[in-house]
C-alpha cells in the first residue's frame, strides 16, 4: 500500500553505483536512486535537496526527506522539504559514536520505524 501511495528514492552522498548496489543485493524496493553526483555537490548543500523536486517534477514541500540525522533533516527543511526523522539506535553498534535518537523540532515527523512512519502517513 505504502509504495502505491508515494515514490520512495534514496538521496544519498554515495554514487549511484554504490546505491544501485545496496538496492540490488540488499533488496531494497526504491523507485529511483540520486545522489549527490548528479546535482554536482553533496549535502547539506541546498542544491541537492532542491534537484529531487526538480528531477521527479514537484515541488520542494511535495518531498519528504527521512532521515536518521538531525543535521540533513534540518538542510533538507531550509529548502522548503517536508521532513521525517526515523530512529536508528543502532546505527554505530558498539562505537563510541552516538546516533539521534530524538527528533530536532524542524522534523514534521517522528516515527520509531519505518513501519511506523508508513502508518503515520497513510492514516
Amino acid at each position: 500500500m505504502f509504495k502505491s501511495k508515494f515514490v520512495i528514492g534514496t538521496l544519498s552522498n554515495g554514487n549511484v553505483g554504490l546505491l544501485l548496489n545496496m538496492a540490488k543485493y540488499g533488496g531494497l524496493q526504491w523507485d529511483c536512486v540520486l545522489d549527490g553526483e548528479l546535482a554536482g555537490s553533496y549535502k547539506p548543500d541546498p542544491k541537492i535537496y532542491l534537484m529531487v523536486g526538480e528531477l521527479l517534477g514537484i515541488e520542494p514541500q511535495e518531498v519528504m526527506m527521512t532521515a536518521a540525522h538531525n543535521h540533513d533533516l534540518i538542510a533538507a527543511k531550509q529548502t522548503g522539504l517536508s521532513t521525517a526523522f526515523v530512529s536508528r539506535p543502532d546505527e554505530y553498534g558498539v562505537s563510541a559514536r552516538k546516533p539521534d535518537l530524538v527528533a530536532a523540532a524542524e522534523a514534521d515527523v517522528s516515527a520509531t520505524d519505518f513501519v511506523d512512519l508508513a502508518i503515520q502517513l497513510v492514516v
